[in-house]
Formats: structure tokens, sequence, C-alpha cells
């Protein structure tokens, strides 16, 4: 008698993709290799069952892909397959590894994206591509001028400053120099307007879409924050509560403890790096504006300046403004803000060193 495949590890390349089929207790029953043009052939033949890869380059389309088929899809980081390799690493060992890794019942898998999810994250990658390299022009700018004596205030805001330097002093450079300055001066520029119109893009998506519309309720959640979280996150309902969100966004200590000793250090930055870094980004903005302004609202920030440095408040803030971000999005309610609270005593208006 046939022994039944219950779930199937593929190992994905660019042509050949490993598969290795088990029974539901575990006993191998498969063991394939395939090129990528008959993958979906071979699946489409096969009962349905669990079919599970790492997350990779192409996971969410082949996961979409062979959803139609009927099967179950799930996905794996990476980091929790590879303590289930066995001695050397090659596909095949890879593909039994996915398979023991997709059987332990605590394991924890990424939702394949849909074809819309996955093009907003095209839209936020593009632009943050843009934006590094808007960043690395403008330091090579600054270092290539600051070699002719010409530097000025540091921020994206002073390039023009630097500009208009440039500008008037040009003809007291070499002969090489200038042509390739202006070279850099015109791609700065480029790159504005390409921004520019990408972020015209994110704010007609964000402005069409209530939920999003919900999040930037929340003090310190833009328009990037709202649109990384509903690109890159899962499926809130998915998170058992809010803490569990910050969790897994990496906002909570990274915990070492032992023989009953309790050992909590920095933050674990483990789970989705764009939304962590723009929440800290948000927070650090509401701190900001609320100690220039003198006029803290919120009680438990209050307390906080009051009590710790301002790098610290602000990563807690972050991790209070991810579990908002749950609650917002599972009740489907706007945010809604705490009493007022009185204004800063001259005391408090001195708070927030980093000393």
């Amino acid at each position: 008698m046939d022994k039944v495949v219950s779930v199937i590890g593929i190992d994905i390349s660019k042509r050949y993709f490993q598969l290795h089929g088990a029974t539901a207790d575990g006993e191998p029953v498969l063991r394939r290799k395939l090129t990528r043009s008959k993958v979906l052939t071979f699946l489409g033949g096969q009962p349905a069952c669990r079919v599970v890869m790492e997350v990779c380059a192409s996971a969410h389309h082949w996961g979409r892909m062979i959803l139609g088929l009927g099967h179950e899809v799930r996905l794996i980081p990476p980091v929790y397959v590879k303590p289930y390799v066995k001695r050397q690493k090659n596909d095949a060992n890879d593909a039994g590894a996915i398979v023991e890794a997709a059987q332990r019942p605590t394991m924890r898998f990424v939702t394949v994206r849909t074809e819309e999810e996955q093009a907003r994250s095209v839209l936020f990658r593009s632009r943050g591509l843009l934006v590094q390299q808007r960043t690395q022009t403008i330091n090579a700018l600054r270092g290539h001028l600051a070699e002719f004596g010409l530097v000025v205030p540091l921020g994206i805001h002073n390039v023009e400053r630097l500009e208009e330097a440039f500008v008037a002093r040009e003809e007291h450079f070499p002969a090489p120099a200038p042509p390739a300055i202006r070279l850099l001066i015109e791609r700065i520029g480029d790159l504005n307007v390409e921004i520019d119109e990408l972020d015209r893009e994110i704010r007609r998506i964000v402005r069409d879409d209530e939920q999003l519309a919900r999040l930037m309720t929340i003090p310190g959640v833009g328009e990037l924050t709202a649109m990384a979280v509903h690109t890159f996150a899962p499926p809130m309902e998915s998170f058992r509560n809010g803490r569990h969100f910050a969790a897994w966004v990496g906002l909570t200590p990274r915990e070492s403890s032992t023989g009953g000793r309790q050992r909590l250090g920095r933050i674990t930055k483990m789970g989705q790096r764009d939304i962590r870094r723009l929440l800290y980004l948000g927070a650090t903005a509401v701190i900001s504006s609320a100690i220039r302004r003198k006029n803290v609202t919120d009680p438990w920030l209050a307390r906080m300046l009051n009590e710790k440095p301002r790098k610290v408040v602000a990563v807690a803030l972050a991790n209070r403004m991810a579990r908002i971000i749950w609650a917002v999005t599972v009740k489907g309610e706007s945010y809604r803000a705490p009493e007022r609270q009185p204004p800063l005593t001259a005391a408090q208006q001195g708070c927030g060193s980093d000393q």
C-alpha cells in the first residue's frame, strides 16, 4: 500500500527545485529534483497536502501559484530551518530540513503575500533604494567639496547651501573636478524628483484606504509607517495581543536568563526591520515635538521623560505604538488620546538628556 504524502518541502533555486515528501509521522517517501518548468505540473498531480518553502526570493510567487493548485502553503523563515539541517548542506538536505521544521507543533510561519501586497512592497522598497542612493550621493558630494574647503552643517536641508557654495567658487576648482561635481548635483535633483513621485503614489494609496487612515490617527504613525505595517506585517489577528506584535517587530528586550535569574538587555532587533525603524523614528519625532513645545499631554510619556533618558523613552514609545497599532487594527477603531496632562514643570522642561 502506497504511503500518503502529508507534507512536501521545496528548496527553491534559480533553475532546479529539490522536493522532499514525508508522511504525517515524518517518514520520507518522496525525493525528487525538478526543473522550475516542471514543478507546478508535478504538484498538480499530487493529492492535496501541505507544501512548505523557505522565505526567499520568489517564494511568495510560488506560494500563490501552488495555492491555486489546491495545496496548503506555508513559508518558514530560514533561521528556523537551519537547526534541522543534518551534516552537509545541500539542496536535498535543505528540503528535508524544511519538512522537519514544518512538522514542529510550535513552528512559526509567514503568510503568503497577495499580488497587491507584493506591489506595495515594490513601491516601498523602490523608494527606500532611491533614498539610500540620494544619501550616498550627498555624502559623496560633501566629501569631495570638503577637500576644497567647502563645508556646511549636516542635514539634507543644507544641500542647497552646499550647491550655492560650489557655484560661487566653481571657477577656482581645478579643471577635472567641476563636471563630476555638477553631475552629482544633478543626480541629487533627479533623485528628489523621483522620490517625490513615489511619495505622491504612497499618499494616494493611503488616502484611499480606510484601514491605513485609522493607523495614521496614532501619534508618530505617518504614511510610510502605516503602509509598511499594512504591507510587511502578517494579519494582526495572528497575534494573541499587542505585546506579541511588538515582540515580532523586535522592540522587546533581549533575554538571557538562567537559574531563575532574569537578565534583560537591549532590544532583540528581530522581525521586520522597516517597521521597527519607522516606529522608532516616529517615536523620536513625538518626543522632540513634545520637548520643543514644552507640552506633554500624555501622562505616561510625561512620567517616562521625567525618569528615563530620551533614547530609552523612544524605544519604549515605539513598543507602545506597536501595541496601539495592533489594537486599532483588530478593533477597527481610530486612536483615542489619553486625558490631557498639565504643562511641564520647570524641572521637567530640562528632562530628556541622554547623559
